[in-house]
């Protein structure tokens, strides 16, 4: 008998979320298989306040400490990561927290450390701290090792709107991509995720289309883009080529479906797309479904 895999249960929020959105990075981490360019999923653990059981970019919200880095060396000038990141008015000290951000996540979810800052005997060194909980900052003053920021390279930042669809909070996350570093191996903490996958982005929607995988917004638009890249390197060189898109969601209902549109979409109020395929989800089949269906999220071909 097969297992039936659990579910992400949606529950549409129709509520208006006060206050802020809470600053967060994520990281689309990248690597070239045997088939081309492969992308690190996590599944959520099923008790999670947010996505349960989805598959998901390893990141999570800001911390105060995060913010606490300026007095340690970094690989490249703090005062050029606002602009780096499209928010020229951004605080430096604010930006280079969403960087440390991006780089805690990634360990403390899929045990990766980005930007191999030191090799061999020092590199261990480093996750042996992290292994024992040091803090990142701490890890990387004690062994002089500069923040890796140019790891990191911005892809793209989701704001959350006053009224979301899947979930009663609100985020303003900046999606960063980086490759994986070589030699280490991704693992899963079997408390905040219970799986690490590496996965073609074509064979992660035709799972969740299959309804072999769960998805959110963001990931499905984002696997959509990362799916017509044929190496790692590729998508890295998109980033750079680019300013990093600003994603508002800007949903509505029709006929009872909370439908979510995107930049370009004739219900958005931005009329210029910012992305090849489709520009809007609606909620059916207990999920977020483009229209055109699989075929309107992959590249023509596929």
């Amino acid at each position: 008998m097969t297992a039936t895999m659990p579910v992400m249960v949606i529950e549409i929020n129709s509520e208006t979320v006060l206050g802020a959105p809470s600053p967060s990075s994520s990281v689309i981490v990248l690597r070239d298989g045997p088939a081309g360019l492969e992308v690190l999923l996590l599944r959520r653990h099923s008790r999670s306040a947010v996505l349960g059981n989805a598959h998901v970019f390893p990141g999570g919200k800001l911390d105060a400490a995060d913010e606490q880095a300026l007095a340690l060396a970094c690989d490249q000038p703090i005062e050029q990561l606002p602009s780096t990141l499209n928010e020229p008015d951004l605080a430096p000290a604010t930006a280079l927290g969403l960087y440390v951000a991006a780089l805690r996540e990634t360990f403390e979810e899929c045990d990766l450390l980005l930007g191999s800052p030191a090799q061999g005997e020092a590199l261990q060194q480093a996750l042996d701290r992290l292994h024992a909980a040091q803090p990142l900052l701490d890890t990387f003053e004690a062994l002089g090792l500069p923040l890796p920021t140019r790891a990191l390279q911005p892809w793209s930042r989701w704001i959350t709107p006053k009224v979301p669809s899947v979930t009663n909070k609100r985020f303003d996350t900046r999606f960063f991509v980086a490759k994986a570093p070589v030699g280490q191996i991704a693992a899963h903490d079997n408390h905040e995720a219970t799986e690490t996958l590496w996965i073609r982005p074509a064979e992660a929607l035709q799972r969740y289309w299959n309804h072999d995988m769960d998805l959110a917004p963001p990931q499905i638009m984002t696997l959509s883009q990362l799916a017509r890249f044929e190496q790692a390197d590729d998508a890295l060189a998109s980033a750079r080529q680019r300013a990093p898109a600003l994603i508002e969601p800007e949903p509505f209902d029709h006929d009872g479906q909370r439908v979510i549109c995107y930049p370009g979409d004739p219900r958005h109020s931005r009329p210029e797309p910012i992305w090849q395929g489709p520009t809007r989800l609606t909620y059916r089949n207990k999920r977020f479904e483009p229209e055109g269906g699989l075929a309107a999220l992959l590249p023509a071909g596929t």
